[in-house]
């Protein structure tokens, strides 16, 4: 795991140069803390003669092959150069394939597999990838620079093209210090921060700038430059299995994704919260090891937001070597530390266990597995029950008939994080809608006609003309004919999974120093799960039937029926106590960045409706408040 960044320029006066490359590769050194390496080529020239320079920089975090395997690599002759952030888990295949096909490997690292099957099969070589990985190859030979993506977009990849320059990287941050690439906030990025809480794919929080999509790779060359899709991801196929073999199949599949991720030649751990799928794959990692696994979990001091009970539990029964962190979040410091390495707007507040997490785990391990993709592959979220009782409601009778309905939108909102009053009124305000809205309106943080609201008559004059719901949309779309839950769970696994959970975990480890691996997303389990029926893993209020079926015997059953608790903070209380200074002081300021945006008597009652008790606006207040500090911490 590692960070990259780097340019190739079509124009001299666009060059960059030792002394920048040097900078982008410098700022993003927490993700790489074991070596860093520039390699430039200012004076190339394609074969008409015109300029394409080249700057490639790279931070190491040491994972495989540790003493050898540095960045960039190169081809035997020296022309093509690979930079790599990520891990290829079948890189051992790979390399006995290419080794029989004449290739020589200089280093035993999983990345050199990837540099020669590029050489012999061209851009087609990130079909054979089994991993995560974001990186960038150039290719002297043919005048070319390629970037690419893994399938699900655990490994982030940022780019801007602009006058004949493109310069990518990592994180943004690298971008930000080239003259003329982050200039320009894109007002339609704050209207999808504020319905999804993050800035859905390929966008940024600036204009011009992007993020390469999951299973997408670019290519600049003297066609221009390109974005194509690799990934062959069809959810609307559905294969009519039994439910014997569909548990067969995903027993062996998870098992081998289990085995391949286990490969490290550095101290590796598991997460364990307690749930279903940290238990699952903690079980299964301790088949690969001669000693108790390590393992680590989190809680705080508020039991409805400590869920480290269930973690001892499955640790005893596992019998792993568990560490239990307690911690007393400190609700301001961590606020600047989470918007300076997310570097746009993201408003995940599970972003904060997760960094805490993976600082403290941290100190006992450099791999830690993870059990991310579980509730979107099989089913696990409320939501997509919800949505299996929506449908069935309509079917009975209209909305609007609903005996207590009126009585149960006035209810006051209860501070507890798993409130029925709260999740009662989300589900009614959507039940009568399309279902792909209906979907939305559970999952957005603004509705809106709050967001509507709260807009400056200046502000909804820049915004353009597309809807927030289009990205949802289009995800939807792509498994047309499928039954409602499916189509839900693969639009996540093509929305929500790329651009919120693996964003946050990918930024919250990578701050330490720590990779993290995820087992459950494998890409050939993530195409196994979107073809099977929905009724080998949803039934009535019990989801992820399968995996109980495939592996129930692995963990104690009580985790199976236990109730499901996330992965949260208590939000709405830091915002009557801790953060209430600071939201006066701040978004509530005559001097408030956000006023560009909104109007300062909407965001007023927002504030007090919370502060009084009447209403819980804890989530949306904390996406205002971190959009205040990123909008002060850019100067903006």
């Amino acid at each position: 795991m590692c960070g990259i960044t780097g340019s190739v320029w079509l124009r001299d006066d666009q060059r960059v140069d030792d002394s920048l490359i040097g900078k982008m590769t410098e700022i993003i050194s927490h993700r790489g803390p074991d070596d860093s390496q520039i390699w430039t080529a200012p004076d190339h020239r394609d074969a008409s003669g015109n300029p394409m320079g080249v700057a490639l920089g790279f931070r190491r975090l040491s994972i495989i092959d540790v003493e050898g395997a540095r960045q960039p690599l190169s081809n035997e002759d020296g022309r093509v150069k690979l930079i790599f952030n990520g891990e290829i888990y079948n890189y051992l295949d790979l390399r006995r394939r290419l080794e029989g096909a004449g290739h020589r490997f200089a280093t035993q690292g999983d990345g050199e597999s990837i540099l020669h099957l590029y050489e012999d099969i061209g851009t087609d070589c990130f079909s054979h990838l089994n991993g995560m990985f974001g990186l960038a190859i150039w290719d002297a030979r043919q005048n070319r620079l390629v970037l690419g993506r893994d399938r699900i977009g655990q490994k982030p990849l940022y780019y801007s093209f602009k006058n004949g320059r493109l310069v990518f990287g990592s994180e943004l941050k690298s971008l930000s210090l080239v003259p003329g690439v982050c200039e320009e906030i894109d007002p339609a990025a704050i209207d999808d921060f504020l319905t999804y809480q993050y800035i859905p794919h390929p966008g940024t929080i600036w204009k011009g700038v992007h993020k390469l999509s999951p299973g997408h790779f670019a290519v600049l060359d003297q066609d221009g430059f390109r974005v194509q899709r690799y990934w062959d991801y069809d959810p609307s196929i559905e294969h009519n299995i039994s439910h014997q073999d569909a548990v067969d199949q995903l027993r062996a599949l998870l098992t081998d994704s289990v085995r391949l991720r286990m490969r490290s030649d550095v101290p590796l751990g598991s997460f364990l919260s307690g749930g279903i799928d940290s238990s699952l794959i903690t079980a299964m990692a301790g088949d690969h090891t001669d000693k108790p696994l390590k393992t680590f979990s989190i809680g705080f001091p508020i039991a409805d937001f400590d869920e480290t009970t269930y973690a001892a539990q499955v640790a005893k029964h596992l019998k792993t070597d568990h560490t239990r962190f307690e911690v007393t979040p400190d609700a301001i410091g961590i606020l600047e530390k989470l918007v300076w390495h997310y570097d746009e707007p993201f408003g995940d507040s599970s972003a904060v266990p997760t960094w805490y997490l993976s600082e403290l785990t941290r100190q006992s391990v450099t791999v830690a597995l993870s059990g991310d993709g579980g509730d979107e592959l099989f089913a696990g979220y409320e939501r997509y029950r919800a949505l299996w009782l929506s449908q069935k409601i309509q079917r009975l009778f209209p909305i609007h008939s609903l005996p207590g309905i009126g009585l149960i939108q006035r209810l006051p909102d209860s501070n507890r994080r798993r409130s029925i009053v709260r999740r009662g009124k989300r589900f009614l305000e959507a039940i009568g809608q399309p279902a792909v809205r209906r979907y939305l309106n559970w999952l957005q943080i603004f509705p809106e006609s709050l967001r509507a609201s709260m807009y400056t008559d200046d502000f909804v004059a820049e915004l353009p003309g597309e809807d927030p719901l289009a990205f949802l949309e289009s995800a939807w779309d792509r498994s047309e004919g499928r039954d409602l839950v499916t189509r839900a769970s693969t639009s996540d696994v093509l929305t929500y999974l790329p651009c919120d959970l693996m964003t946050k975990v990918d930024i919250a480890s990578m701050a330490h120093g720590l990779e993290v691996r995820q087992p459950m997303l494998d890409y050939r389990v993530v195409e196994f799960a979107a073809t099977l029926p929905v009724r080998h893993k949803i039934r009535g209020r019990r989801g992820k039937l399968l995996l109980q079926d495939a592996f129930g015997d692995r963990i104690p059953p009580g985790i199976f029926t236990r109730p499901k608790m996330g992965f949260g903070i208590p939000i709405g209380s830091w915002f009557r106590n801790e953060f209430r200074p600071l939201v006066h002081d701040t978004m509530m300021a005559n001097d408030a960045s956000i006023h560009r945006f909104f109007r300062p008597e909407a965001i007023e009652e927002l504030v007090t409706a919370h502060e009084s008790g009447e209403q819980n606006h804890g989530y949306r207040l904390w996406n205002l408040l971190i959009l205040e500090t990123w909008m002060r911490g850019a100067g903006l």
